[in-house]
């Protein structure tokens, strides 16, 4: 019999279900699980699930028994993957489930910035229509989506659809080629082109060590069209300091957040401090969180376990320690 343990259930809504793995199995779900919590409540675990708790060396060398981590999220930075593979323990994670909602709520941002939504309901419930005097008022800036350009970094499932929905707006979508490319591939832009030219930059790559602080000061400054800046990602491709500095002198038109480098945020960090302002917003990682998309994941999560007790896994991570 396979014991599972769930060690962070709370990440999924209430709402969604996760139906009962189709073999002998006894499963234990914690709502949440602090780090000194992770080896007494797997100890004993042939397979881990957790979505954003730590499974480090540390922790997993006390754990033998352990056969397979099964992330509920397609990000699998949580797991030290090199141990796990020298080790014996596979690792799968989620994809392509969140095709709907990661691009949605990126345009959900986008539309709301470029129109300057936040700034003019605001002004609305501060009174400011009444003191107007006419039927409207122009205190902030709006402006078409239509023949701007979007610049798109990563060219996966959520990056094509993002560039899919872009140009159906009438936009001109471009994708980065790599930061450190000496020749951009096919179909896509040199860095230093994308940054200076793009009107809207939007985020959907992976943090790696090759991408942390993608995004930071030189960037920045090289960004001639002020773009709003939009990362629906993971929170360390951009440098929160200097995001919040670009701000300060005007070097990009807005930004759009679901994820910060801390997760939650402290009150003093750098995301939070600027997100009050009219042309920033920050919403709380939950671009990937349609009702539709938690549901396929949990679909696809015990699909990905029934499979591995079979003998045909799926979504293997392959890492070379």
């Amino acid at each position: 019999m396979e014991r599972i343990v769930f060690l962070d259930r709370e990440t999924l809504a209430p709402q969604i279900a996760l139906r009962r793995p189709g073999f002998a199995h006894q499963l234990l779900e914690y709502p949440r699980t602090a780090p000194d919590q992770v080896v007494q409540r797997l100890r004993g675990a042939s397979i881990a699930i957790t979505n954003k708790v730590s499974l480090r060396e540390a922790q997993l060398r006390e754990l033998p028994g352990l056969r397979l981590i099964a992330v509920a999220a397609t990000g699998t930075d949580c797991v030290d993957k090199a141990w796990c593979s020298a080790h014996g323990v596979a690792v799968c994670n989620i994809r392509g489930y969140a095709i709907n909602t990661v691009p949605e709520h990126t345009f959900a941002l986008i539309l709301a910035l470029r129109r300057s939504v936040v700034a003019f309901r605001a002004d609305v419930l501060a009174g400011r229509w009444q003191q107007a005097g006419q039927f409207c008022f122009f205190d902030h800036p709006i402006a078409d989506l239509a023949g701007s350009r979007l610049g798109v970094v990563g060219r996966g499932v959520l990056g094509r659809q993002v560039a899919t929905l872009g140009r159906a707006f009438g936009m001109d979508v471009v994708f980065a080629a790599r930061k450190d490319a000496t020749v951009a591939p096919p179909g896509c832009v040199p860095w230093d082109e994308f940054v200076a030219t793009s009107d809207v930059i939007t985020l959907h790559a992976p943090l790696t060590p090759q991408t942390r602080g993608l995004i930071a000061m030189p960037d920045f400054r090289a960004m001639r069209r002020r773009p709003l800046l939009v990362n629906t990602a993971r929170g360390g491709l951009v440098d929160e300091a200097d995001l919040a500095t670009a701000l300060d002198e005007g070097l990009i038109a807005g930004a759009g957040f679901d994820v910060s480098v801390t997760e939650p945020p402290a009150a003093d960090s750098p995301l939070l401090r600027i997100a009050a302002r009219h042309n920033v917003i920050v919403t709380p990682h939950v671009a990937w969180a349609s009702d539709q998309a938690q549901q396929a994941l949990a679909d696809q999560l015990v699909s990905n376990l029934e499979n591995f007790v079979a003998g045909r896994p799926t979504n293997l991570i392959e890492v070379t320690a």
